[in-house]
């Protein structure tokens, strides 16, 4: 039965890596589409999955990170105080405008947390985060410096009437829905965001936040074998106005949020839909083909008693031999796709375990439904067929 499978299958050789070249196709734009799904929901919250924080306390108005209300600095200090709490850190996440002077103005979102930050690493790949202490300092993704037309470290542009200089870079700390991040200390943060405001640069050293200054978060580490139910509850009755979320709760609500409220689940599962039909369209017409040039062998197979059952393994084995040469190089495909878009676009296409085996499911599937239009051209074969001139 395998030496049959094959040989029917391998026999014309250009007419096989032309299917193949169909199946690769389809399972690469199959895992692209999924992959991009899957990197388009991790992306959205990878801000919130970078940090250490236990729990987050954010506004009540909250609907994700990028769209919610600020609360006041003092929050920070209330925070500090609840039972249960080892260390609280203020944070600030705020959109605003780049202008570079021989570049068009930008959007890019300040990240700030405090210089001695535990709650939210950063990681540097040039420059030094002590550097960040030093007044309207930041670091820039190295992916972004093209983008906002900035030389690197050393860079200087503006925000508002305000300077700001580059003065390290770090690396895939990176959103597909977020504008490029810019990360400062909370101090300059704030500072960043005030110019904006009033339309004017600010002193020569930003000032320490006062009780009543707008952050966006209160980031808190809970104390060892300390209940985050509880702390969580404890927190609200003392923080008015406020949500308080674990990190695991505000990435859900996030992601869920950008797969709700945007077209991003329809349009990829679109594509994969047409990616599949496509695939399922070629093996079917290859293998009808395939079926019709060998005809007569199969009639011939027919009248020395082979059982349909027989032919079913034969076409089915063919089908999968044809998933398992398209998959392979497919995925393959996909994954070194998703290697330099990551590196060169920021835009990741996350292929995990589970997708891996969906697609490979899915691949299955397809040829084994296109082997049934064959199937059923061979069931019908008369064994008589052979002896006919």
């Amino acid at each position: 039965m395998v030496s049959i499978a094959r040989k029917t299958l391998f026999q014309d050789l250009m007419q096989f890596l032309v299917a193949q070249a169909g199946i690769v196709f389809s399972v690469s734009l199959v895992s692209v589409q999924i992959g991009l799904f899957y990197g388009f929901t991790r992306s959205s919250s990878t801000i919130v999955d970078h940090s250490q924080a236990d729990i987050w306390v954010v506004s009540s108005k909250l609907q994700q990170l990028d769209l919610t209300l600020p609360i006041p600095y003092q929050r920070l200090t209330e925070a500090q105080k609840i039972p249960g709490v080892e260390r609280a850190e203020a944070f600030i996440f705020q959109s605003v405008v780049w202008q570079q002077s021989t570049h068009p103005i930008s959007p890019v979102t300040v990240i700030g947390f405090e210089a001695d930050s535990q709650l939210f690493p950063l990681s540097p790949i040039q420059g030094q985060l002590d550097a960040l202490r030093q007044p309207y300092k930041a670091f820039l993704n190295e992916s972004d410096i093209k983008s906002l037309n900035i030389d690197g470290i050393g860079g200087v542009a503006k925000i508002g009437p305000q300077e700001v200089e580059v003065v390290g870079l770090t690396q895939g700390l990176r959103s597909m829905v977020s504008d490029p991040f810019l990360f400062t200390t909370v101090e300059n943060g704030f500072a960043f965001t005030k110019a904006v405001a009033k339309g004017t640069s600010g002193s020569a050293n930003p000032a320490a936040l006062t009780p009543k200054d707008d952050i966006t978060a209160v980031l808190v580490r809970a104390q060892q074998g300390q209940d985050l139910a509880q702390l969580k509850q404890r927190l609200m009755d003392a923080l008015p106005n406020t949500q308080v979320y674990t990190r695991a709760e505000l990435s859900k609500l996030t992601q869920t949020y950008w797969l709700n409220n945007t077209g991003v689940t329809f349009i990829l599962g679109l594509g994969a839909v047409v990616a599949i039909a496509v695939g399922t369209v070629i093996v079917s017409q290859v293998l009808y083909t395939s079926v019709i040039r060998h005809i007569g062998e199969f009639a011939t197979l027919k009248a020395m008693g082979a059982s349909n059952s027989f032919l079913y393994r034969v076409i089915l084995e063919q089908a999968f031999w044809m998933a398992i040469l398209g998959y392979i190089p497919g995925i393959a495909l996909c994954m070194a796709l998703g290697a330099w878009t990551l590196k060169t676009q920021t835009i990741q296409i996350l292929v995990t375990p589970a997708s891996a085996s969906a697609v490979f499911g899915l691949t299955l599937t397809m040829c084994s439904s296109s082997a049934i239009f064959a199937i059923r051209k061979v069931t019908a074969l008369d064994p008589a067929l052979v002896f006919k001139p």
